[in-house]
C-alpha cells in the first residue's frame, strides 16, 4: 500500500527548501533509507538501480532511476521531507510533470518514505495550507510562475 497524504495538507517548514538561518537548518531526509528503499524497489522488478544524483544547490531533491526490461523509470526524493515522486525525465525542477507510482512503489513505503501521486503533485497551492511558507518563499514562488504543491516542493529556485 502507498502512503498517501490529503490534497489539503500543510505545507511544513522547509517543504521549498529555503529556510530563515535564525530558525536553524531544515531537516533531512536520511539518504540511506532512499538508496535502501531503491535498491529493494529495484528488486522487486527485477532490474537494477541508475545512477543516484545527491541534493545540490539549489535542487531540493535527489533523483535516481530504477531501470528495468521496460526502461528507466526516475525517482525524485525530497531532501528535506520524506517524499517520494516519480517522473518521465530528469531534470532540475518539475512543475506538472510527475508520473503516477508505478506497483513497486510500494517498497518506498515500506522504507517509511511517503509516497506522492500526481494528482496531489498537480494540486494548486491555493488548496494547500501554506501558512508555513515565508515572505522569501512566496516571492520565488511567484517569480517562477509556480502555482502546484509539486512545483513548490521538487524545484531549483537560483
Amino acid at each position: 500500500m502507498v502512503n498517501e497524504m490529503d490534497a489539503g495538507f500543510t505545507l511544513p517548514r522547509g517543504a521549498t527548501g529555503f529556510f530563515v538561518p535564525k530558525d536553524g537548518p531544515l531537516p533531512s531526509t536520511d539518504l540511506r533509507v532512499f538508496r535502501t528503499a531503491l535498491y529493494a524497489a529495484a528488486r522487486v522488478v527485477e532490474g537494477r538501480v541508475g545512477e543516484i544524483e545527491v541534493q545540490a544547490y539549489p535542487r531540493t531533491f535527489h533523483t535516481a532511476s530504477i531501470i528495468d526490461r521496460t526502461g528507466e523509470s526516475v525517482v525524485l526524493c525530497h531532501a528535506h521531507h520524506p517524499w517520494i515522486a516519480f517522473a518521465q525525465a530528469r531534470r532540475d525542477w518539475y512543475a506538472e510533470e510527475f508520473l503516477p507510482p508505478p506497483s513497486w512503489a510500494s517498497a518506498f513505503a515500506a522504507a517509511g518514505l511517503v509516497v506522492l501521486r500526481s494528482e496531489q503533485l498537480a494540486t494548486p497551492l491555493s488548496d494547500m495550507d501554506t501558512s508555513m511558507l515565508v515572505q522569501g518563499e512566496w516571492r520565488h514562488i511567484r517569480a517562477y510562475g509556480i502555482t502546484t504543491l509539486g512545483g513548490a516542493l521538487f524545484n531549483a529556485w537560483s
